[in-house]
C-alpha cells in the first residue's frame, strides 16, 4: 500500500471517529466565553464536528471530489450502523448487578430519534455542499488560494448544517422555536471561528506533504 493510500485510510478513520463521537455526546451543553467577548451556549457535540469538514477539505485537495464524496457516504453508513447497535444495547435489560443500569445507559446513550434524523440530514446536505463549493473555487482559481476555498466552502456549509439541524429539531418539537435564532447564532459563530483556526492546519499539512504525495489537479472529479 502506498503512502497516499495509507494517508487516505487515516483521514477516513479520523473523519468517521469525529462524526460518530459528535453524535454520541451531543446531549451535553456547555458555555464558553473566549477572551470575555462573547458567550457561547453550545453542545459538546460541536467540538469534534468541525474536524469532519477539515478532513473533507484535505481529501478534496489531495484526492479530488470523488474520494471526498466517498468518505461522506462511508461516514453515513458507519453512523447508521453505530446508532443501530446503540438502540439495540439500550433496548436490552441490564442485570441487577450491572455497574450501569437501564436508566443511566438510556440517559447517556438513548439518542432521541428526531435528533439523530435531523443530524444525519444536516450532515449529508452540508458535507456535499462543502465539497461542491470547495471544488468550484479550486477550479475558478486554477488551484490557487487554498485559504479561500477552505474557508468559503466550510463557512457556507456550516451555516447550512446549523440551520438545517435546528429547523428539523424545532419542527419535530425537540427544541422550542424561541431558541432557534440564538442557537443558530451560537453554533454558526463557533463553527466560523473553528474554520478560521483550521486554515493554518490545512496549509501546514499540505506543506508537509509537498513532494511526498501528488495533489489532485484542480479540474479532477468536477463532473
Amino acid at each position: 500500500m502506498s503512502f497516499k493510500d495509507r494517508l487516505y485510510l487515516i483521514l477516513t478513520g479520523i473523519f468517521i471517529a469525529s462524526l460518530i463521537t459528535s453524535n454520541l455526546i451531543f446531549q451535553k451543553f456547555f458555555t464558553w466565553t473566549p477572551f470575555g467577548i462573547y458567550t457561547f451556549e453550545i453542545s459538546v457535540g460541536i467540538l469534534p464536528y468541525p474536524i469532519t469538514f477539515l478532513v473533507t477539505d484535505l481529501i478534496s485537495e489531495l484526492y479530488g471530489k470523488q474520494k471526498a464524496n466517498q468518505v461522506v457516504v462511508t461516514g453515513l453508513v458507519s453512523s447508521v450502523f453505530v446508532m443501530s447497535i446503540i438502540y439495540l444495547a439500550d433496548a436490552v435489560q441490564s442485570t441487577n448487578w450491572s455497574p450501569v443500569d437501564n436508566n443511566t445507559f438510556h440517559t447517556v446513550f438513548g439518542l432521541f430519534g428526531p435528533a439523530v434524523y435531523a443530524s444525519m440530514i444536516a450532515y449529508l446536505t452540508a458535507q456535499f455542499i462543502d465539497i461542491k463549493i470547495f471544488h468550484f473555487w479550486k477550479k475558478l482559481t486554477k488551484g490557487k488560494h487554498l485559504w479561500l476555498r477552505n474557508n468559503g466552502s466550510t463557512i457556507i456549509s456550516q451555516l447550512v448544517d446549523t440551520a438545517t439541524v435546528l429547523f428539523l429539531l424545532c419542527f419535530s418539537g425537540v427544541i422550542e422555536w424561541s431558541r432557534f435564532w440564538i442557537l443558530l447564532e451560537n453554533g454558526f459563530l463557533f463553527k466560523v471561528l473553528i474554520a478560521l483556526l483550521d486554515t493554518p492546519i490545512i496549509y501546514g499539512v499540505i506543506y508537509i506533504l509537498k513532494g511526498k504525495i501528488e495533489i489532485a489537479p484542480y479540474d479532477k472529479g468536477l463532473t
